[in-house]
């Protein structure tokens, strides 16, 4: 019972956000300017991989480091 009402309350939500119009968005497409926030984001998105990668292999440096001087 609870999941068909948690899906119906799910669909009705979509429904209703569709309704809505970003005006801000619109402005910066008309000037051009949306390019430039899709650039910020992906370079933005970029580092943020870039360091987890960084820190990615860091940790597997050190987890290694750790098993070799406990045997």
């Amino acid at each position: 019972m609870t999941k068909k009402f948690y899906l119906i309350l799910f669909l009705l939500s979509t429904f209703f956000a569709n309704a809505q119009e970003v005006e801000m968005a619109d402005s910066f497409r008309a000037d051009g300017k949306i390019y430039v926030v899709i650039t910020v984001l992906a370079i933005v998105f970029t580092c943020i991989i870039g360091i987890l990668i960084f820190l990615e292999r860091k940790l597997s440096r050190l987890e290694k480091e750790i098993k070799e001087t406990k045997n």
